[in-house]
């Protein structure tokens, strides 16, 4: 099978009822929100939910559709939603290594890349929804 030529992924910025961001810290890219590669025949909403279970072990409902970020030279759409926990329990997992529940201003200074701060500011930004950013 040939490799696919745009890569699709979903991810969901979660915020309990204290207003703190789920992160998880992946093996790879250090800490981070949950998502990753939308499978064939997946709604992008439906990845994004599978995959916040799949790495941190909570069950969320989408909110919102928060908008894309588009890497052109590597072919890739990164899209992004908003969530609620309504269920489940923080959990590590072969994608992650740590996973938890943190206030706005020490997650962002926890991330890793500083492209996943602006993907996070801009999701809490809902004056900027929905938003198409191209890098």
């Amino acid at each position: 099978m040939a490799p696919p030529k745009h890569i699709v992924t979903a991810a969901s910025l979660v915020l309990n009822e204290r207003k703190e961001v789920l992160l998880v810290k992946g093996p790879r890219r250090g800490w981070e929100i949950p998502g990753g590669q939308v499978e064939e025949r997946e709604s992008l909403k439906d990845a994004a939910i599978r995959e916040t279970k799949e790495e941190s072990g909570i069950d969320i409902k989408v909110t919102k559709f928060c908008g894309i970020f588009q890497n052109v030279s590597e072919s890739t759409c990164n899209t992004l939603f908003l969530g609620v926990p309504i269920g489940g329990k923080l959990t590590t997992s072969s994608e992650s290594l740590e996973v938890g529940f943190f206030p706005v201003e020490k997650a962002l200074n926890m991330l890793t890349w500083n492209n996943y701060r602006q993907r996070i500011e801009y999701c809490l930004n809902e004056k900027l929804h929905p938003f198409y950013i191209e890098f």
